[in-house]
C-alpha cells in the first residue's frame, strides 16, 4: 500500500512538473533565458501553430503576458517587417522586455538586459515570426516554404484562429494587430481578413478593435517619389539639384524612363549624395546593417579571450571589418551569436528541423510581392471603424513622413485634433501628431528613425497613451 502511494505521488509530481513547463503539445513555459540572471520577471511562453493546406508550416511565435493586468489588458500580435525578419527585431530590439547589453563580444552568450520601454508594461503582446523561414519558422515541404503577401495575410488569420483555440481565456481581450516597416503590407490586410473572419462566423471569433504601424512601407511608388523632396528639406542635397530632379523627372523618380537621360544623370548625382548615409536614420554612423557570422564561429563554445584574433582566425575576417560596438546595429552582431546559441534554441523550444537563424532571411524565401498599394486596406478598415495609430521616426528616408503624411491626407477624413506637439513627461517635446474622423491617429517621433528600436522611450509613451485611449 505504501508503494503504491509513494508511486501516485510520484506520478502526480511528474504530472504537475510537466503541467508547469508545457501550454499543449508545442508551447513552453519559458523561465530562464541564457544571457540573462535569473528567472525572467515577466512571463513569457513560445511554441509552433501548424497552418496551411496540410499543416505543413510551423509559425513560431513569444508570447508575454501583460505585467499590469493580462486578463484584461489589450492583446496585440506583432509583425516585423522584411519580409523574412525575424521577431527578435521586436522582441530584443523594438518594444520587448528585453534587450542585449550591447558590451563588446567576447564568445560567451551575449548578455541581455530588461528594458524601462516594454509596450509589455500595458499589453499582453504575441511576437510572431511570419511567413515560413522567418526566424524559427520553418516549412516541412518546398510548395509549402512559397510565401507572397497575401498568403501571410491568411495564414496569419489562421495562426491566430488556432492559438485562441488553445488560449480562450484572451478571446474577450480588445485584440490588436502590430507591425512596422514593410508590415505596412501586411497589418492592414490582416485586420480586414480578421473582420471578414468574424463576419462569415470564422471560430474563435477575434475580439478586432485596431492597429499600430511604424514607418509603414504603404506605396512604393509614392515612398519613392518623396525621398528626394525629404533629402532636401535635410540639407542632404543642394538646392540646384532638388530643382533639376523636379523638371526633368517631373516628380517621378521611381521606373524612370531609361531615355530621360537628364534625369537619370541627375537620379545618379542623387544617389551618390546618399551612397554613405544610413538611410533607417540618416544621423547615425552608416555601419554594416548585418554580418555574416560562420558555421565554424558560431558553434565553438568556449571562445572567451582575446576576442579579435580568434574573430579573424575563425571567420577570415581582419580585425578591422568587425563591427565596432558604437555602431547602432551591432545588437545585430550580437542576436546571431545568441538566437544560434544551442542552449538559447533548447530553451525556446525551437525544433530540431529549423537551421541557421538570420536576423532577416527574404533571400531564401521563395517570395512573390503582391500588394502594391494598401492604402485600400486602410480606407476598408476604416469604414468598420477600427483604431489606428500610424507613427514614423522622423528620420528615417526609407519611408519618409512626408509620404506617410500624404497618403493619409488622401483619405480625405476630417481632422478632430489638429497638428501640434505632443509632449514627454518632462515636458520636451516627443513629436507631432493629427487625429483624424476615422479614428486614425498620425503621429511623428522627433529625431527618431525606421522602427521603435531608435528612440524607444517615446515610442513607449505614445503606444500607452493611445492603447490606453488617451489623446498624446
Amino acid at each position: 500500500m505504501r508503494n503504491d502511494l509513494s508511486f501516485l505521488v510520484l506520478f502526480l509530481l511528474i504530472i504537475f512538473s510537466i503541467h508547469d513547463h508545457l501550454v499543449d503539445a508545442s508551447s513552453l513555459l519559458v523561465k530562464y533565458l541564457p544571457g540573462f540572471e535569473g528567472p525572467l520577471p515577466f512571463e513569457l511562453e513560445t511554441g509552433y501553430v501548424s497552418i496551411g493546406e496540410s499543416g505543413d508550416v510551423e509559425l513560431f511565435y513569444y508570447f508575454v503576458k501583460s505585467e499590469r493586468n493580462p486578463k484584461n489588458d489589450p492583446l496585440m500580435i506583432w509583425l516585423t517587417g522584411g519580409p523574412g525578419c525575424s521577431s527578435i527585431c521586436g522582441l530584443l530590439f523594438a518594444n520587448g522586455p528585453l534587450a542585449f547589453k550591447g558590451d563588446e563580444y567576447n564568445g560567451t552568450v551575449p548578455p541581455l538586459e530588461l528594458t524601462s520601454f516594454s509596450w509589455t508594461k500595458v499589453a499582453n503582446i504575441l511576437y510572431l515570426e511570419s511567413p515560413a523561414g522567418s526566424g524559427y519558422s520553418y516549412a516541412r515541404t518546398r510548395r509549402a516554404f512559397e510565401s507572397s503577401d497575401t498568403k501571410q495575410i491568411y495564414q496569419i488569420d489562421q495562426f491566430l484562429r488556432s492559438w485562441f483555440v488553445d488560449h480562450p481565456e484572451f478571446i474577450s481581450n480588445p485584440f490588436y494587430v502590430g507591425g512596422d516597416s514593410f508590415s505596412g503590407k501586411i497589418v492592414p490586410g490582416v485586420v480586414q481578413q480578421i473582420s471578414l473572419g468574424n463576419e462569415k462566423g470564422l471560430t474563435p471569433l477575434i475580439n478586432i478593435q485596431g492597429y499600430v504601424l511604424g514607418n509603414p512601407l504603404t506605396d512604393k511608388n509614392l515612398e519613392s517619389n518623396y525621398i528626394v523632396s525629404f533629402a532636401h528639406g535635410m540639407g542632404l542635397i543642394s538646392d540646384e539639384l532638388f530643382e533639376s530632379l523636379e523638371r526633368s523627372c517631373e516628380g517621378q523618380f521611381f521606373n524612370v524612363d531609361p531615355s530621360n537621360a537628364r534625369c537619370s544623370n541627375n537620379l545618379q548625382t542623387f544617389d551618390h549624395c546618399m551612397s554613405e548615409i544610413y538611410s533607417e536614420h540618416i544621423l547615425l554612423r552608416n555601419c554594416e546593417v548585418d554580418y555574416i557570422i560562420p558555421e565554424t564561429l558560431q558553434t565553438l563554445p568556449n571562445i572567451r579571450t582575446n576576442r579579435r584574433r580568434e574573430l579573424k582566425e575563425f571567420s577570415g575576417n581582419d580585425s578591422s571589418s568587425l563591427p565596432p560596438p558604437s555602431c547602432f546595429t551591432y545588437k545585430y552582431f550580437l542576436s546571431a551569436f545568441w538566437a544560434n546559441d544551442e542552449n538559447v534554441r533548447k530553451a525556446l523550444g525551437v525544433k530540431k528541423e529549423v537551421g541557421k537563424w538570420n536576423r532577416c532571411n527574404i533571400q531564401n524565401i521563395p517570395y512573390t510581392f503582391e500588394i502594391f498599394n494598401a492604402v485600400p486596406y486602410h480606407v476598408n478598415n476604416s469604414r468598420k471603424g477600427f483604431r489606428s495609430l500610424i507613427y514614423s521616426g522622423d528620420h528615417d528616408s526609407m519611408v519618409p513622413f512626408s509620404s506617410t503624411q500624404a497618403w493619409i491626407r488622401a483619405l480625405n477624413y476630417s481632422i478632430v485634433d489638429d497638428w501640434r506637439p505632443w509632449m514627454m513627461s518632462n515636458n520636451q517635446v516627443a513629436g507631432y501628431t493629427r487625429t483624424y474622423a476615422n479614428k486614425m491617429t498620425f503621429a511623428t517621433i522627433k529625431g527618431g528613425g525606421h522602427t521603435a528600436e531608435y528612440n524607444p522611450d517615446q515610442c513607449s509613451l505614445m503606444f500607452r497613451r493611445w492603447i490606453d485611449g488617451e489623446p498624446l
